[in-house]
């Protein structure tokens, strides 16, 4: 049995989010979780809201409410939200744990004793109608790079460029939007991420098997103009974690928090310490250190590509610098983005479908399938209503809700809700398990490689494959002749339903368990043997007849959809 550990790039607390941040990190890593766990694997999947940092902060005072009540108010939304798309987290944590505090103080002193953490008085932006300096998020401009005009201080989410606050074009605050901004003197902490340049270099290079994706934005930062250069991990911020070093004070650091991309990619270790201290697991150091048993984990992380700079350099380097046994990451699956009808997702123009609006209007499988089955892995993809009504139609409601509802009914109506007995597969039954046995090793190799779309694309003509053959076989036409033929043409389709189940687990888990159900079975195991899967329901077993699993989605609905969620035009 394989051990998986599994992580998606935690989504921040200020607000809910649109279908580009599931389908960027939460959902391939759950598909790939749920499809290990299908295997018969070992898997610790987690997440967390990443709840430090200006945006926490600007959100509550737009909320007009305490930062920290707000933080736990949201986090609760998002679990919620999480839970209603069958997000399988082994758990769902919080970056301002008191785990993550301790952690995170304590990598700061290991990388302060080896040298790895730098004092530096600078110049920053400090704001006379905010009374206060400020940190890069509190910042907006125009980007010197591409000629965004909403890039923030620390990077350009248009152009993923690294900048600081001076380098942008008409800087203002976002607090007050004042533009009344001075230099003035201040005192942070600094990673020396060059040090360890030819270290991350040197790993980077190893992982022959990353996506391209993820490659090439970790050596543009490595090698980009003057190369790799040290990051500032403090921040003059009210809401974070205290700069310490473990629990003693950092003399000249008072008052200041860590910076939240310093601590955020350490509470996914920490989120499996807030797992057992939950009571939910009992061991979280096999999974995370190399010398109590991680070595013989497999770690895969999912990501956006902004996120792709800080988890190729900075986190690596605060493990790497630390000097400890932590495990590093094996495999980073990145994404592009998912756009919107033309433009892009805008929560300020309420433009775009997000998570809570795709749950009020369809169930969680709909949005999974069409999401995951069009995931931006090779470039930006882009959500259309019309696009999605033709996925949802023809792949959900024509291929695997049709096959399940006319194979179902036609036996209830000749051989009642019961397997049927009589006759043996024959040639054109052997012949679709031959094709279904190199289908389904197809499907599992994409799965293995997280090819997203790939393995969505073959599950489909797996689907596909089931319609060919009851079309071919015709068993309501075989019963008038041969009913014996017919009983064995029906008891394999029955069995192709609970095939399917299985299968389509990790996209629609919803579906699947309804398909479980109405064959009455909870055996799901993964079928690595297809011709006995395809015999697993012998004659006798009864079922029952389920509700359409699918509904179509009409063009009234479409038009409403896309005109409600078009957002404010300028």
């Amino acid at each position: 049995m394989a051990r998986h550990l599994i992580t998606s790039a935690i989504p921040y607390i200020n607000g809910i989010k649109h279908l580009g941040n599931l389908v960027g990190s939460q959902l391939p890593a759950d598909l790939f979780a749920r499809y290990q766990r299908a295997r018969g694997n070992e898997v610790l999947f987690l997440c967390s809201t990443d709840e430090h940092g200006t945006p926490a902060e600007l959100a509550a005072a737009k909320a007009g409410q305490p930062v920290a009540e707000y933080c736990a108010e949201m986090h609760q939304v998002q679990a919620r939200i999480a839970e209603g798309f069958r997000l399988s987290f082994d758990h769902f944590g919080r970056s301002s744990s008191p785990e993550n505090h301790r952690l995170t103080q304590h990598l700061a002193g290991k990388l302060a004793e080896n040298g790895l953490i730098r004092e530096v008085s600078e110049k920053q932006m400090y704001s006379k109608a905010d009374g206060r300096f400020l940190p890069d998020r509190y910042i907006e401009g125009t980007c010197p790079n591409c000629g965004f005009d909403s890039a923030r201080g620390d990077q350009c989410d248009n152009c993923t460029k690294q900048l600081d606050p001076v380098d942008l074009i008409n800087p203002h605050s976002t607090i007050s939007g004042s533009t009344d901004l001075e230099m003035r003197e201040t005192k942070h902490l600094y990673l020396c991420q060059s040090k360890m340049k030819d270290q991350l270099e040197a790993w980077i290079d190893s992982k022959t098997d990353w996506p391209v994706l993820t490659t090439s934005i970790a050596k543009k930062w490595l090698n980009d103009g003057d190369g790799l250069q040290d990051r500032g991990i403090t921040r003059d911020l009210d809401w974070g974690i205290p700069v310490k070093k473990g629990e003693q004070d950092w003399p000249g650091m008072e008052g200041k928090v860590f910076y939240v991309w310093f601590d955020a990619p350490i509470e996914y270790i920490a989120c499996a310490q807030e797992w057992v201290d939950a009571g939910k697991g009992d061991n979280w150091e096999r999974w995370w250190r190399t010398d109590k048993g991680a070595d013989d984990v497999t770690y895969t992380q999912f990501m956006g590509k902004d996120n792709v700079p800080f988890h190729t350099l900075g986190f690596p380097t605060t493990m790497l610098g630390s000097g400890e046994p932590w495990k590093l990451v094996d495999y980073i699956k990145s994404f592009n983005y998912l756009n919107y009808d033309g433009g892009q997702f805008s929560t300020s123009r309420g433009r775009g479908v997000f998570m809570d609006q795709a749950l009020e209007i369809l169930p969680a499988d709909y949005w999974r399938w069409w999401l995951l089955s069009h995931a931006p892995e090779s470039s930006d993809a882009e959500f259309t209503w019309e696009n999605f009504q033709a996925s949802v139609n023809k792949d959900l409601a024509d291929v695997l809700g049709n096959f399940v509802s006319r194979i179902t009914k036609f036996c209830r109506s000749k051989f009642g809700e019961v397997v049927p007995e009589g006759g043996s597969y024959g040639d054109a039954e052997q012949t679709l398990i031959a094709d279904l046995t190199a289908k389904i090793a197809a499907y599992q190799q994409f799965m293995e490689e997280k090819e997203v779309r790939k393995a969505a694309q073959e599950l489909r003509a797996i689907w596909v494959a089931g319609n060919e053959y009851l079309q071919a076989a015709a068993p309501w036409s075989t019963f008038k002749t041969d009913p014996e033929q017919a009983a064995a043409q029906v008891r394999l389709g029955l069995n192709l339903i609970r095939l399917y189940a299985v299968l389509s687990s990790p996209f629609i888990p919803d579906a699947s368990a309804t398909m479980l159900a109405a064959m009455q079975t909870e055996n799901g195991d993964w079928p690595d043997d297809v011709p006995a899967a395809l015999t697993a329901l012998a004659p006798g077993h009864a079922f029952t007849v389920p509700d359409v699993l699918f509904g179509k989605i009409t063009d009234e609905q479409r038009e409403d959809w896309q005109q409600r969620f078009a957002g404010i035009r300028s």
